[in-house]
């Protein structure tokens, strides 16, 4: 027979699985320690940074620390009086905002699709993991190298204008192929569309691919299957590269710069040229108010898709 436990010894033998439910508990916390430092010094304290600095003052020699609206103010300068005619910044973020768009739309149609044909038209495991790496393995490379390549594409004496100039489709060589608002968008969906693929195929590897049989034993055509199974599941997916996407062209200025020739304006290129020109202050709160305007298309596409499923 097992000894008896007795009287003194039966509360500190309830005692110790109590202290090592309250060690378990705080285990989690110092795990995600380290990570939580990292962002919050490389993250939280530069955005921090950034909002104080846009209350400050500054002159073309100095920078004083103060608390003044005259930044956002200057940012918004004549925008109320001149409508509706568009003041500066709106045309800017109109601009910035079409190029979102634009390459929204074709990154989403691109990256679904070749997504699709991967994760249901592609039989074996192997197989998919080839085809995924030879649709990413470019994107490890520069983005400026793969930016630049088109130049020599899309260039007045370019491949392209020779190949239509030689074939007599054309008189002469075709300007709007490089230095326009076609060059930045064909940049964009160069470098982005890797951002859009990436999540979504994800998204459709976790797909039951029993409920596509159910789908198309009930009667459903592939039109039908995609419509109400494929997509709702993928939705998530969709969500996350949206937002990777929308948030890369938002802050982008090098390859509106570059492909647009220095003649197309953007949100991140007017606060390049106002760092350039050592205007601190007015930049971060340019920054803020971009940061506001992505946040706010974040929390739309949050209200509408829970991203955490994904997570």
């Amino acid at each position: 027979m097992p000894p008896r436990t007795t009287d003194a010894a039966a509360p500190a033998a309830a005692a110790r699985p109590r202290r090592r439910g309250r060690t378990g508990g705080a285990a989690p916390y110092w795990q995600a320690a380290p990570m939580a430092l990292v962002f919050f010094l490389f993250f939280v304290l530069p955005l921090v940074v950034v909002l104080v600095v846009s209350f400050w003052k500054y002159n073309s020699y100095s920078i004083t620390p103060a608390f003044i609206l005259d930044n956002y103010t200057g940012v918004f300068d004549g925008c109320l009086v001149s409508l509706p005619s568009l003041c500066t910044t709106f045309a800017t973020y109109l601009s910035t905002i079409k190029f979102c768009l634009i390459v929204w739309a074709v990154t989403l149609v691109v990256g679904f699709t070749i997504a699709y044909f991967l994760a249901f038209h592609v039989r074996t495991t192997a197989m998919q993991i080839v085809l995924a790496l030879i649709c990413i393995i470019p994107f490890w490379t520069s983005n400026v190298i793969r930016m630049i390549s088109w130049i020599p594409l899309l260039g007045r004496n370019g491949l392209i204008n020779q190949m239509l100039v030689g074939s007599g489709l054309v008189s002469h060589p075709v300007e709007w192929l490089l230095y326009s608002d076609f060059a930045v968008a064909l940049a964009f969906v160069h470098l982005l569309t890797a951002f859009m693929l990436v999540p979504i195929l994800n998204s459709m590897m976790r797909i039951d691919r029993s409920l596509i049989e159910a789908a198309r034993d009930a009667g459903a055509s592939g039109a039908q299957v995609l419509w109400n199974v494929v997509i709702p599941l993928s939705k998530t997916g969709i969500a996350i590269g949206s937002i990777f996407v929308i948030t890369l062209v938002m802050g982008d200025f090098i390859t509106i710069g570059v492909m647009g020739g220095q003649q197309i304006a953007s949100v991140g290129k007017v606060i390049n040229v106002e760092t350039g020109y050592l205007q601190f202050p007015l930049a971060a709160a340019n920054a803020v108010v971009l940061l506001v305007a992505v946040l706010g298309i974040i929390f739309a596409l949050t209200r509408f898709i829970d991203i955490r499923k994904e997570l």
